[in-house]
């Protein structure tokens, strides 16, 4: 399984930042002009941040439960997520490109790449494939899902839908964008990043420079 991040829908654009903050004066733009885009990138640069609240998207997240974990830790983003106490279809487990070795000077964060690759997935393997052999039996012992995805480990994929402001997702990727982030949130934050780009190319731009 990959980490993957689809847009289910989005309102708003670059206009919307623009017409949202010049509402002060009773003046709206039809099309987006020079002095609109230095506009935003002023609002941007001096954290007047919301007129970015009224451009809005909305993703399916598919990522491990470690992961989820994580980002939902971040504040203004809605966040909906299957639950488990009602779904018991064959858990999925997400494996990386490659093992990380720890880092000598850290409590947290990786460094590198492992030797013998192959020795530790086939651990990760039987280990989880053991976690959701045992789930699978206590399913058909007739066990409540909701008690039967405890022996679940953290590495099942889960998935859920993530909504917020330009501002709000501006924040989560400068968080999850920088060199401490974990590389399997990072690659949350770059799928989101490049969308965010797309729909909102100017606004943006101006807030992850600012």
């Amino acid at each position: 399984m990959i980490i993957s991040v689809d847009l289910k829908s989005h309102s708003g654009s670059d206009l919307s930042v623009v017409n949202s903050a010049r509402v002060s004066f009773d003046k709206e733009s039809s099309s987006l002009t020079n002095k609109d885009e230095k506009l935003i990138h002023y609002l941007a640069k001096h954290k007047h941040t919301s007129p970015f609240g009224h451009a809005f998207a909305t993703f399916k997240v598919d990522a491990p439960v470690f992961v989820a974990r994580q980002l939902v830790k971040h504040k203004f983003l809605r966040w909906n997520e299957i639950s488990r106490r009602y779904v018991d279809a064959e858990p999925e487990v997400y494996s990386p490109d490659f093992w990380r070795g720890r880092p000598e000077n850290a409590k947290q964060g990786s460094a590198g790449v492992l030797d013998k690759q192959e020795l530790i997935e086939a651990g990760y393997r039987d280990m989880t494939n053991m976690a959701v052999n045992a789930y699978d039996y206590m399913i058909r012992m007739g066990v409540a899902p909701e008690q039967a995805r405890m022996v679940l480990p953290q590495g099942v994929m889960t998935s859920w839908w993530w909504s917020g402001s330009l501002d709000a997702f501006a924040d989560m990727c400068k968080l999850r964008l920088g060199p401490d982030a974990q590389v399997e949130a990072r690659e949350v934050a770059i799928q989101i990043a490049e969308w965010m780009a797309e729909l909102f190319p100017i606004s943006w731009k101006a807030l992850m420079e600012n």
